[in-house]
């Protein structure tokens, strides 16, 4: 007659799920395993953590506020950083960079490129005296 003995190390309550998360621009996913109910943000955190110590690029950061995690195949909107990650029945799973808005600069410019309308247009100094300029679509010289 054999006696089973329980484990002691074996940790907390709940099912471990082997998930596996595909970081946008990275060569492949990284797999690793969690409890169920673990919340989304520490998955976010481990998944980092784990990117980083395997040396993958493009560098990421170790902030998990710059980042969402989005299941393909439950829906389209990124999970919630309080939601369980067993809660959606998923093993696979998208991580990427929140968008970034449009930072202004201290002089007050924004950071984003600003484009040049048109070849033909003229731009005016202030406090610019006034001048002639050839306009070849009229023929005539335009007067500023």
């Amino acid at each position: 007659m054999l006696i089973y003995k329980q484990k002691k190390n074996q940790g907390p309550k709940g099912n471990r799920l082997l998930i596996s998360i595909t970081v946008l621009g990275s060569a492949g996913p990284i797999r690793f395993v969690v409890n169920e109910e673990e919340l989304v943000a520490s998955v976010i955190d481990t998944a980092l953590k784990s990117y980083a110590r395997e040396g993958r690029l493009p560098v990421l950061g170790s902030d998990i506020n710059d980042f969402l995690l989005y299941c393909p195949s439950a829906r389209s909107d990124a999970l919630s950083p309080w939601e369980t990650i067993g809660s959606q029945e998923a093993r696979n799973f998208m991580l990427c960079k929140k968008p970034r808005t449009g930072k202004m600069e201290d002089d007050g410019r924004s950071t984003q490129a600003i484009t040049r309308k048109g070849s033909g247009n003229w731009k005016i100094k202030k406090g610019a005296k006034e001048s002639k300029k050839w306009d070849p679509t009229m023929s005539k010289y335009i007067h500023f």
